[in-house]
């Protein structure tokens, strides 16, 4: 199985503004919309990708354990859906109700999110404090469908727990792996292309 690591975007970058539609709801989200918000959560996921697939549980799980004590998290899709039709809209709306998630989960059509975030992989995440800087990029823990090793989120949970709890994060932070995101035709960034594909 092919692996993409994340880009290992600097930490303290400030977030980059975002607004797409919300394909569960059917609503615009942008970065505006968690301006309350303690902590913010990016995660670019998508459907099909066996390294999401295995971890996807987890994100219902982190939604109950911190939305009541201010974790904003919103999920992007930024695949081409011409090459990969199963990560459609209608696919994504039906996946978020199926998992139960409560949390956006946005289109990202011209790919531009992605871009912005340099996202290398799904998943990749991103968590920022509440000034919106970047306090950490990475795995979401060391459990691969390749290894035997549960899903606990713990690398992730370490860094929120940090950040609502006004600790700073660890710096030592491990790249997140997964698969590439399907770039248009034409429309790889500049940063792509580091890691395998």
């Amino acid at each position: 199985m092919a692996a993409t690591p994340s880009t290992m975007l600097p930490l303290g970058t400030g977030a980059p503004d975002f607004s797409g539609c919300d394909e569960v709801f059917g609503k615009i989200v942008s970065l505006a919309d968690f301006a309350s918000k303690p902590a913010l959560l990016v995660m670019f996921i998508c459907n099909h990708c066996p390294f999401v697939i295995h971890v996807r549980g987890e994100f219902p799980r982190l939604e109950k354990d911190y939305a009541a004590r201010g974790l904003g998290i919103v999920a992007v899709n930024s695949n081409d859906i011409a090459a990969f039709p199963d990560d459609g809209p209608e696919h994504m709306k039906q996946l978020a109700l199926d998992m139960k998630w409560g949390f956006p989960f946005l289109y990202d059509r011209s790919q531009a999110i992605a871009r912005a975030y340099q996202a290398a992989c799904t998943p990749d995440f991103f968590l920022f404090d509440r000034e919106r800087r970047l306090v950490y990029r990475g795995q979401l823990d060391d459990s691969r469908p390749s290894n035997q090793i549960p899903v606990t989120g713990r690398d992730l949970r370490a860094a929120i727990e940090a950040v609502l709890e006004g600790r700073p994060v660890a710096a030592e932070q491990k790249p997140s792996i997964g698969c590439n995101i399907k770039w248009k035709p034409g429309n790889e960034p500049a940063y792509y292309g580091a890691g395998a594909r």
